[in-house]
Order: structure tokens, then C-alpha cells, then sequence
């Protein structure tokens, strides 16, 4: 197929829902806490925030990596903030959001990668809000699975690591990280809590063959993840990597096929999934199912 060079129709937003993306992008600016919507930019802020629905991120807005994919600022990072979970709280309460997901940019200056900052929020949220399910989308800690057990000790209901593309694209995509790390990170979840669900996601359009995404999804289901998005790569800025082509949203649907024979549980694909996006709706009826319940997996556009 000859690649789109142009941003195909099925990504245009309304005139309203671009209103609604700039009201609650002021209120966000101005009194609550960070979110990943307005730090990477993504897509589907209009989507989202029209529902009260955010991806907090936690740890400060500045990573000690560089991936050429992200608009998240690369630096030195200020020290974590001790008052952030009563933030988050608050924030909750004031949107009486029902499903909360924290992330945060890779902190390799703190001795832990900012484990035990994820585990004191996490604890704080479920002693405030016990009905609140929290998504923990996590960096790799550098491979410390002490750091892993910290966070899952505070029992969030979905672990999170994304892969984000194929082996053979990391040195250019994913500078500073290593694929095997990143799968190795994802196994050792369930060694450590079998019962909490496992979650990657890989973005499409950065070069990738199809038969290398097919080694992908037997390294996922080898590792025994539950659950797997695919997305469309936009570019966030001119100073991140240019998109390779724009995949279709029916060759989304052919791979989350081709996934599910593969045998993983629950795939989410389609070219505006992300890996929070509607994350509420999509862990609705997951979290509290049986490991031997299986689901129709569903696409997301």
C-alpha cells in the first residue's frame, strides 16, 4: 500500500469537541495537576476532556530521556512533589472521575525511578476513593524488579508498560530503552501478582513490517500480557520523528485479528486508541472478570 502523506479525514475533530478541548485545557493549566492530555499532546484531549476523563502525570513534566517520538520535555527534573496525591485527590473529587490512570516520564535520577512516589498515590487514591480503579502506566525503572514489586504491593488494578514499537525501531525510537528490558518488565508482573491485569500498547506507523509486529504479539502473549492497544504514531511537533505512513482503520481491525489468534486476551485497536484512552469504559467489565473469562475484544475508532 502507498503511503498517506496526509492526515486522513478519520482523524479531524469537530468544531465542538475543539471547543470543549480548549475550556477544559485553561482549567487544566490553571488549578489542576498535570496530565499527560496536555503534555504529549495527545490526540484524543477533545475526546476525553469532553468527558471529564484524564491521564494524570505524576513525577513532574521533565524526563531524563530523549525518545524521538515524544514532546515531553527532556532535562533535569525538579524533586517529586509530597503534596501531589492530595492534588490528585482533589482533582478527583472535583470531576468524580471513576477511573483514574497515572504515568510519568522516565526518572532515572531517582534511585527507585519514582516507584514508591506511584505506590504512595496509588495507596492514597484506593484509602479516599475504594470504588475508584487506578491504571498504573509505568517507565522501566531500568529493569529493577524491587521497584516493579513497590508499585504493585500498592495494588493498582491495571499495570501498564508500554513497548511502543518493534525491537528493530528502538535505536532510533526509543533511544535510552531496550526492548528485551521492557519484555522482561512485563513478565515479571505476573510472577509477582498473577491476579493484576498486564497491559502494552505499540504504536503503528514509524516503519514497521507487519511481520515484525507478528514477533511482537508472540513476545506479548509468551509474557503472558492480558491486554494489548494498537494506535496510530502521530507526530506530536516538527522536532519529533515524521510519520512513516497512516495505517487504515481497516488494517487496524486485520491485526487485532491477527492478535487475538495469537492468543492474546483483550486487543483494543484503532487509529485513535491510546493506551488510557477511554480507559473506564474499556476496564469496565475486565477488572473484576475471572483470568479464564474471555471477552469479543473490540476496536476502538
Amino acid at each position: 500500500m502507498k503511503p498517506r502523506t496526509r492526515l486522513p479525514e478519520w482523524f479531524k475533530h469537530s468544531k465542538k469537541k475543539k471547543q470543549i478541548t480548549a475550556k477544559l485545557a485553561k482549567r487544566l493549566n490553571a488549578d489542576l495537576p498535570n496530565t499527560i492530555c496536555q503534555e504529549a499532546k495527545c490526540p484524543n484531549r477533545s475526546e476525553c476532556f469532553s468527558k471529564g476523563i484524564l491521564t494524570f502525570m505524576i513525577l513532574g513534566t521533565t524526563c531524563t530521556r530523549n525518545c524521538a517520538f515524544c514532546s515531553v520535555a527532556h532535562g533535569v527534573p525538579q524533586p517529586p512533589d509530597p503534596n501531589e496525591a492530595n492534588q490528585i485527590n482533589h482533582t478527583i473529587r472535583t470531576l468524580e472521575l471513576n477511573f483514574v490512570v497515572l504515568t510519568s516520564p522516565n526518572r532515572d535520577d531517582l534511585p527507585d525511578g519514582g516507584a514508591a512516589h506511584y505506590a504512595q498515590i496509588v495507596t492514597s487514591i484506593h484509602r479516599n476513593f475504594p470504588d475508584v480503579k487506578v491504571e498504573v502506566l509505568i517507565p522501566d525503572f531500568k529493569g529493577k524488579i524491587n521497584d516493579l514489586e513497590t508499585v504493585i504491593q500498592s495494588h493498582p488494578n491495571v499495570l501498564n508498560h508500554n513497548l511502543e514499537t518493534v525491537p528493530e525501531k528502538y535505536s532510533t525510537v526509543r533511544k535510552g530503552s531496550l526492548y528485551k528490558r521492557s519484555l522482561d518488565l512485563l513478565g515479571d508482573v505476573k510472577s509477582i501478582n498473577p491476579t493484576i491485569l498486564s497491559k502494552t500498547g505499540l504504536m503503528l506507523g514509524l516503519g514497521e513490517t507487519q511481520d515484525q509486529l507478528k514477533r511482537v504479539f508472540e513476545d506479548i502473549k509468551q509474557k503472558d500480557v492480558d491486554i494489548l492497544t494498537l494506535g496510530q504514531y502521530l507526530r506530536p511537533d516538527k522536532m519529533s520523528l515524521p510519520v512513516e505512513r497512516y495505517y487504515h482503520p481497516d488494517e487496524f481491525e486485520e491485526l487485532k485479528e491477527i492478535a487475538e489468534q495469537m492468543g492474546i486476551r483483550y486487543v483494543f485497536s484503532g487509529p485513535l486508541v491510546r493506551s488510557s484512552y477511554l480507559a473506564e469504559h474499556v476496564f469496565e467489565d475486565l477488572i473484576d472478570m475471572p483470568s479464564t473469562h474471555h471477552v469479543k475484544s473490540c476496536s476502538t475508532h
